[in-house]
């Protein structure tokens, strides 16, 4: 393991009672830490939480936080979702207390191989696409991090032949501290999380801490064609690149038709470009770099093929939802900033309902006024952020306040005609009107689950 500590009687405090706080709250009571676990909401909305675990001697400090339980810890893993410039954490961490995330605890526990997978955009994609990879292959595979189940919460399931890949998003890298994956993917950097790092800079800089303690056995992979992506390209681990647009000395790139890794010096067919499952372009470079991580991985390119012949896709990322009186219905809830909506847009020639808007996380939209221009017959804009985005967008589209979700999805379908695309692609956050995007996504779904039926009856 890598710099295992112990755990027993260590005072430790879990901040933040959702699926990461809960997991880190529980493995650290099992291995005997006298663990506090705080939130800021009432116990009346925590469900069955609060009750689980007390059960395992969890002391709970519920409806807001009290600075002397933070100062009287010994280690204190806050949820992604708490800033790590809380004042309350810099009290913490002025007298000497460790503040870690959830990641840089799992990683002291952590047995056989780690596949870290960061950027802007697609990490749920390539990590997934990574995994499913991996299993095909025969691999004992796991999956976590921002994507399915906390990694804390997956320890106790590893074994030295254990490769976890795992997505991590720029909040729980900024609190690590050895954090050393065996290989480190980043795929894109774009202005994403403003409203929390302030800067392109500190969010670049957050990001960038997956490389910050990898050696020269180590392996880092990164985008080829995204200029802010190399520059942050580090120096100790052993590189490697993937490109659509060029080739690569080592990695995996396009060679007219084909996809292709370059391993030792020979190049090795994967596929044909055409006959990867996903659309976009943006979803070439995901496979490119899930490629490049499972051949690091020792899986053959053959299988890496099969694999990749054999992915359906990612919920909420540019799923197809269903196709209702020749109008398709595609839901792209992941899309949680601009740049990700600028990929869900290039993905149809055009014909496009886009539905946008949630909660602002600081985005400039004025750059979707090109591909509106050419692409989008109608702008529907919900949530919090319709007033800045009709601003930013505005002349370049036809736009409806629809307000909601719902009103949205009644809009477009009164609106759309035989061959359009109704997308789903709001550029924004939705904690404004939803729990998460995946809750966002499957109310989307569901809005078109009714709409066809209510259109089968009328048939």
């Amino acid at each position: 393991m890598p710099g295992s500590i112990e755990l027993r009687k260590m005072r430790v405090l879990a901040i933040g009672l959702a699926r990461t706080g809960v997991a880190t709250a529980l493995f650290c009571a099992k291995h005997n830490a006298i663990v506090t676990a705080t939130d800021s909401r009432p116990e009346s909305e925590l469900g069955d939480t609060p009750a689980k675990l007390r059960e395992v001697g969890v002391t709970l400090e519920l409806g807001g936080h009290v600075e002397k339980t933070y100062l009287a810890q010994d280690l204190i893993i806050p949820s992604p979702g708490v800033p790590a410039d809380d004042p309350l954490l810099q009290k913490a961490r002025s007298k000497g207390i460790t503040i870690w995330s959830e990641i840089e605890l799992a990683y002291r526990f952590l047995e056989g191989e780690m596949i870290a997978i960061t950027g802007s955009n697609g990490k749920t994609t390539t990590t997934t696409l990574t995994h499913h990879i991996l299993k095909s292959a025969g691999r004992d595979a796991l999956l976590a991090g921002n994507v399915g189940a906390a990694l804390i919460g997956r320890v106790d399931e590893m074994n030295a032949k254990t490769v976890s890949v795992v997505e991590l998003s720029s909040f729980q890298l900024e609190l690590t501290d050895k954090f050393r994956p065996d290989i480190a993917v980043f795929l894109n950097l774009a202005p994403d999380h403003l409203d929390r790092h302030k800067t392109l800079e500190a969010y670049a800089a957050a990001k960038a801490r997956i490389f910050a303690k990898q050696t020269e056995l180590d392996a880092a992979v990164l985008n080829r064609d995204d200029p802010p992506t190399v520059a942050l390209a580090p120096k100790k681990p052993q590189m490697f690149w993937f490109s659509r647009k060029q080739g690569v000395e080592n990695g995996a790139c396009v060679g007219g038709d084909d996809v292709l890794i370059v391993h030792r010096g020979k190049e090795e067919f994967v596929m044909k470009v055409a006959e990867i499952p996903l659309a976009g372009a943006h979803n070439l470079e995901n496979v490119l770099a899930a490629a490049t991580a499972a051949r690091l991985a020792n899986v053959d390119a053959a299988t890496i093929g099969r694999a990749v012949r054999s992915f359906a896709g990612v919920e909420h990322r540019l799923e197809f939802v269903a196709e209702i009186k020749g109008v398709r219905y595609y839901n792209d809830s992941k899309a949680t900033n601009v740049d990700a909506t600028l990929k869900a847009l290039d993905a149809f020639p055009g014909g496009i309902l886009v539905i946008l808007g949630g909660k602002d996380k600081g985005n400039d939209f004025t750059v979707l006024q090109k591909p509106l221009r050419e692409k989008a017959v109608l702008a529907l804009l919900i949530g919090i952020a319709a007033d800045k985005i009709d601003k930013q967008i505005a002349g370049s589209v036809a736009i409806e306040r629809a307000g909601t979700l719902e009103t949205a999805v009644e809009i477009a379908a009164h609106a759309a005609k035989p061959g359009d695309v109704v997308l789903l692609a709001p550029a924004c956050a939705s904690f404004d009107q939803f729990e998460n995007y995946e809750h966002r996504g499957r109310v989307f779904k569901e809005l078109i689950r009714r709409l066809g039926v209510s259109s089968a009856q009328r048939g």
